[in-house]
């Protein structure tokens, strides 16, 4: 085996080396290794930092402040199928576009999480998780005297890296507790959305929106800090592309994310093309938001249980199986139930699980720098995903269609759902090729 102070393994095998292994990998499954490996710096630094883990602490006023945080920025992306059913009625444009609308929200998110990690690194995680609530809110309140739609700040992906600081074993389960809190969001605001709307109408909608983002973000924002002082490093390590492990997360993740909003983009149009009520429509989508939340929560037991990495392949197999399978044969509200409660969670678990695994088999004290990688490579997915749903719900009869309409959408989205599957099946087989480990 050979060194040098770079920081990959370079091939692929059926097993992690010791210097390039998970943590929670089970030895007695560990084939003998056929890689060719180098000294990881990285990796020796985080282990040592994870073995000073408190475990909780002020960790968990982290995981709240956490939760508070993204159940306003990712909670209003997962709300817009709401608001993109209430602009369709008011005959703004049509699906395609109101999607592009939500979507833009999302794809920001990946598309600064490089100069978002710059940001975090010069002013700190405080001053940043502030400073993106500021934005998150007035955006709102500014969209509302305005005919352009508000956009969110990229307060998810700065905060999502800090309880790695403060657990070890019990990582996955506070990032599925934090990560919860967009779930929780997203049914409450779908909720008031609704009644926002049918009451006050859109804009007071967003202003009222932007006041409570503000009043409860800024506080929980300010309760963001370090436990390690941020490490100067450099924003990109291009030499994790040399690992085949980060190259098939890296593309599998991104094809993963076109189809994970498509379901509470279109739920509320769809329920109306089969003559339900507009209340039934923000009802799914809550509950699209409730089983997130619950899957984000489960998914962290089970990440710290059976791998973070197994758990990101089992979403994925139940977003492809619930698309292909359930949503494509519902035509009432039963069926359309089932569909929501199993799709939402596997969505849920999709979200949160990711920093769990980057930081588990690239190290903590890259999780940073790995992440913001990963999470750039979404910006297609978030951007596109849900409008070419919309484009081809529009090529096959429109949002009032029907079941014939949405069921090619359907098939799209849960075809890539299946093709993400296969590359984190891959790196999970370059991780360790046992079938029972837990990676």
């Amino acid at each position: 085996m050979t060194s040098t102070t770079t920081a990959i393994e370079l091939a692929t095998g059926s097993a992690p080396s010791p210097a390039w292994s998970l943590r929670n990998s089970n030895p007695s499954k560990t084939q003998p290794s056929k890689t060719f490996t180098v000294t990881d710096q990285v990796l020796e630094a985080s282990r040592e930092a994870d073995s000073t883990a408190p475990e909780g602490g002020y960790g968990w006023v982290i995981v709240a402040s956490g939760f508070i945080l993204l159940w306003w920025s990712l909670g209003t992306t997962y709300a817009w199928g709401v608001m993109q059913t209430a602009l369709v009625s008011d005959d703004l444009a049509d699906p395609a576009v109101l999607s592009f609308v939500g979507s833009l929200q999302a794809a920001l998110i990946s598309a600064l999480a490089i100069s978002n990690s710059f940001v975090v690194r010069k002013t700190g995680v405080r001053a940043a998780a502030m400073l993106g609530a500021a934005c998150m809110g007035g955006s709102e309140i500014l969209s509302s005297f305005t005919s352009i739609l508000q956009l969110t700040s990229n307060t998810s992906q700065v905060i999502s890296t800090v309880p790695s600081q403060y657990f070890s074993t019990r990582r996955g389960l506070a990032n599925g507790f934090m990560f919860a809190g967009s779930g929780f969001g997203g049914a409450a605001i779908s909720f008031a959305l609704d009644s926002l709307i049918q009451k006050l109408g859109i804009a007071w909608a967003y202003r009222i929106l932007g006041l409570m983002t503000l009043s409860t973000g800024l506080p929980a924002a300010w309760l963001m800090k370090e436990r390690i002082p941020v490490e100067r490093r450099e924003f990109i390590e291009w030499k994790l592309f040399k690992s085949p492990t980060f190259v098939l997360i890296f593309v599998g993740s991104a094809i993963g994310t076109f189809p994970l909003f498509v379901p509470p983009f279109f739920i509320p149009l769809y329920t109306r093309s089969l003559g339900l009520s507009t209340n039934a429509g923000a009802g799914l989508v809550a509950g699209f938001s409730l089983s997130s939340a619950a899957g984000r929560i489960i998914s962290g037991f089970a990440s710290d249980k059976v791998g973070s990495i197994n758990t990101v392949l089992a979403s994925l197999v139940l977003t492809a199986v619930t698309m292909l399978a359930i949503w494509p044969t519902s035509t009432t509200l039963g069926p359309l139930i089932a569909f929501v409660v199993i799709n939402g969670a596997a969505n849920g678990a999709f979200f949160s699980t990711m920093p769990t695994a980057i930081s588990k088999v690239f190290g903590s004290a890259r999780v940073a720098v790995a992440m913001s990688m990963v999470v750039t490579g979404w910006v297609g997915g978030y951007l596109m995903g849900a409008p070419i749903a919309g484009y081809i719900l529009e090529s096959f009869g429109g949002a009032d269609g029907g079941l014939h309409a949405y069921r090619p959408a359907m098939f799209y989205a849960g075809a890539l759902a299946l093709a993400s599957g296969v590359f984190i099946l891959g790196a999970r087989f370059c991780i360790n090729r046992s079938l029972l480990a837990s990676v």
